[in-house]
């Protein structure tokens, strides 16, 4: 990713979490180049694949949708990415850097930073993207917890990276500046106070910030 300190890039936003068609389109009319969909059992944010079906054709393209799952073998996440419309993976489980190769380029693995030697683990992985998320005892993700961003901004000059963990519309300006990402994830802090359910004003907020940064 040569291009990454580019003065000319302009961070993506991704907007997970997002379970009705009308919220996807809002959050793409806003500015959000990637709607992430959410197929894990205990989330409150899953959606089956039809719905993801739905929210995909509607979108038609405009944005990336992202499936987000953990610990499914490669044939199910083959079978789900086809079924739903997806654009590609996001691999939030105890995935190995194997089971991420067999799915490139269409896929990228979810990383838990809590120290340098998880930065090590997640540089492990293959494939030009990957997200970094806060690493919280007993989650997966979307705890709506920050990490120390100075322990992935190394990381963001080789890989596009995809900086997720307790980012709001009040901080994820310092997190564009300090990191300088290649994308940004939000779910919970744009939210309506019902999980799935997207405040739009907060979305668009939160976009701005990210366009104040870039």
């Amino acid at each position: 990713m040569s291009e990454r300190g580019a003065a000319t890039h302009r961070t993506h936003v991704k907007i997970c979490g997002v379970t009705t068609v009308d919220d996807a389109l809002a959050c793409v009319d806003a500015g959000a180049s990637a709607i992430g969909l959410n197929f894990i059992a205990a989330s409150p944010r899953r959606v089956d694949a039809a719905r993801a079906r739905e929210i995909a054709k509607n979108i038609g393209g405009r944005a990336l949708v992202v499936g987000v799952v953990a610990d499914l073998d490669v044939e199910a996440m083959r079978r789900l990415k086809d079924a739903a419309e997806l654009g590609c993976l996001q691999l939030h489980g105890h995935e190995t850097p194997a089971t991420l190769a067999a799915l490139l380029p269409h896929a990228y693995k979810a990383m838990r930073i809590a120290d340098a030697y998880d930065v090590d683990d997640a540089a492990r992985f293959p494939g030009d993207h990957i997200l970094v998320d806060a690493k919280v005892a007993g989650a997966l993700g979307g705890t709506g917890t920050t990490f120390d961003w100075t322990l992935v901004r190394e990381l963001a000059t080789t890989r596009k990276l995809t900086l997720a963990g307790g980012l709001t519309p009040d901080n994820v300006g310092e997190a564009v500046r300090v990191v300088r990402p290649y994308c940004v994830d939000v779910a919970s802090s744009v939210e309506a106070g019902t999980p799935g359910t997207k405040d739009l004003a907060r979305v668009r907020a939160f976009i701005a910030a990210v366009r104040g940064a870039d």
